[in-house]
C-alpha cells in the first residue's frame, strides 16, 4: 500500500467518493491500515483509511454508521468500502468525519467503570448480527474457535504460521486448555451480538471522564456476548505499549461494571467465559510477542506467567 499522499490514487479516491479533492494533509498513522487525515478542498476535515480489501469491512462500517446514528460516540462514516487503486491491488478505502481533540482516560480508579459503561452501552445500542452482512472471519484475538490445523489462528499482524513455531511448552498447552474452556462454555449454540473486539484504550478518546470517541471500527466482531466481554476486560488499558493490558483486579472491576451497565449482572458461566476468552487474548498476543522476541517479548511473557493462573481459576478451569 505504498503510495504519496498527493498521488494520482489518494486524489482520485477523495474526488469520486467524497466529491472533493485533498488540499492538506492533517496527519498519517496507522498499524494494519494507513489513516490519512486530510482537509479536503471544500474545507471538510475527513478521515481516510486504507487497507487490504475484506468482505467484512462492509458489515463493520454499517454498524459505526448504526452507532453513530444513535449518538453512540464514535465518526460517523462518509464513504465506502470502495476499491483503491488499481483493481489488482485488492485494497479498500473508507472515509469518515474527523473528530479531533480528546485524550486518553487517565487511569482514576473508576476507570474499568467508565470503560465497561461505554462498552455496554455500545453492546445494546448496536444492530443484531443477523441484520448484518457477513463479519467472518472474526479476528484472531477473538476467533479461538477457528476451523485450521492447529491450536493457533492466521495471526493479524505477522506473516507466519504460529503453528509452525513450537513454544513456549506452557503457553502452547494453555491455549490449548482455554479453547477447549471455551467450547465448553460458550459452544456453538450460543447467540452472537455485535461489538468491538479491539476495545483497548489506544482506540478511545475522552474529554474528562466523558467518552469523546471510538475508534477502530474494523474490528467490529459477531461473537458471544461474553467472548466480546472478556475480551475488552483484558486489554481496555491497553496503550499499545507493552505490558499496559488490565491487571486481574482490572479485569475483575470491569466485568462487574459491564453487568451493572447491561441492567443484569453477568452470570456464573458468563464470567467463567468472560475470563477464558480474556485469557485467550492474552495468550494468543504472548504467542506474538514470543516470536518477535526482544526484551519486550519476555516482559510480556513473564507477565502472562504471573497472573494465567488467577485467570484460568476464575474461568473455572
Amino acid at each position: 500500500m505504498g503510495f504519496d499522499t498527493d498521488s494520482a490514487d489518494f486524489f482520485g479516491w477523495c474526488r469520486r467518493h467524497l466529491g472533493a479533492a485533498p488540499a492538506a494533509v492533517l496527519f498519517e498513522s496507522g498499524h494494519l491500515s494507513r489513516v490519512i487525515g486530510t482537509r479536503l478542498a471544500d474545507g471538510r476535515e475527513v478521515v481516510v483509511k486504507i487497507r487490504p480489501a475484506a468482505a467484512r469491512l462492509a458489515a463493520c462500517v454499517r454498524v459505526q454508521g448504526h452507532l453513530a446514528g444513535r449518538g453512540f460516540p464514535c465518526p460517523r462514516p462518509l464513504a465506502g468500502p470502495a476499491p483503491f487503486g488499481p483493481a489488482t491491488a485488492a485494497v479498500a478505502a473508507t472515509a469518515e468525519e474527523y473528530l479531533p481533540g480528546g485524550g486518553r482516560l487517565v487511569p482514576w480508579s473508576d476507570a474499568p467503570d467508565r470503560f465497561a459503561e461505554v462498552f455496554a452501552e455500545l453492546v445494546a445500542l448496536a444492530p443484531p448480527a443477523s441484520a448484518l452482512p457477513t463479519l467472518s472471519p472474526a479476528p484472531p484475538w477473538v476467533g479461538w474457535d477457528h476451523d485450521r490445523p492447529g491450536c493457533w489462528p492466521v495471526p493479524d499482524d505477522l506473516d507466519t504460521d504460529l503453528n509452525a513455531h513450537p513454544g513456549p511448552a506452557w503457553l502452547d498447552r494453555l491455549a490449548v486448555r482455554v479453547r477447549a474452556r471455551l467450547a465448553e462454555l460458550v459452544g456453538s449454540g450460543c447467540r452472537p451480538v455485535v461489538g468491538h473486539s479491539d476495545f483497548e484504550a489506544q482506540n478511545t478518546r475522552w474529554a474528562g471522564r466523558s467518552c469523546r470517541a471510538v475508534h477502530d471500527w474494523d474490528s467490529v466482531a459477531a461473537r458471544p456476548e461474553p467472548i466480546l466481554v472478556g475480551a475488552a476486560a483484558a486489554v481496555f488499558t491497553a496503550t499499545g505499549a507493552p505490558l499496559t493490558e488490565a491487571t486481574v483486579d482490572q479485569t475483575g472491576q470491569f466485568l462487574a461494571a459491564y453487568g451493572v451497565g447491561r441492567g443484569r449482572p453477568l452470570g456464573r458461566d458468563e464470567k467463567r467465559a468472560c475470563w477464558a476468552a480474556g485469557l485467550w487474548v492474552r495468550a494468543f498476543n504472548a504467542k506474538k510477542a514470543w516470536l518477535r522476541a526482544g526484551p519486550d517479548g519476555a516482559a510480556v511473557l513473564d507477565r502472562l506467567v504471573g497472573e494465567a493462573a488467577e485467570r484460568w481459576h476464575r474461568a473455572g478451569g
